[in-house]
């Protein structure tokens, strides 16, 4: 096999998971989750779902490169786990949604007259 074959072989695409946990009850602890969201979205995130921003890397290098930036973003509390997975294992990911996004709203009271 050629040289540049097994290199890309061993090329391997990466995608970093970020999901935090941060606390909301002060007002400084407010602007510190919205310093770290904006952070992420910064640095090419996306939002999964409210709490968890995905990235795409092109390799381990480039992860272990965001990794660093996230922990560097860390606020002084709460709680940030990183994951993360190669593009074959993303490529097994389910992603449910529901038929119904909210509930409907209650049925008004009848007022009768009689």
């Amino acid at each position: 096999m050629p040289a540049e074959y097994n290199a890309l072989n061993r090329y391997k695409y990466m995608w970093i998971y970020v999901m935090f946990d941060l606390p909301t009850n002060t007002k400084q602890q407010r602007k510190n989750a919205t310093l770290f969201r904006k952070t992420l979205i910064q640095d090419g995130f996306s939002m999964l779902q409210y709490s968890v921003y995905i990235r795409h890397c092109a390799s381990f290098a480039n992860t272990n490169v965001h990794i660093r930036r996230i922990k560097n973003a860390v606020p002084p509390e709460g709680v940030v786990s990183v994951l993360c997975i190669t593009d074959r294992q993303f490529g097994d990911t389910y992603t449910f949604i529901g038929s119904k996004s909210t509930a409907p709203p209650p049925a008004p009271a009848q007022l009768e007259l009689f």
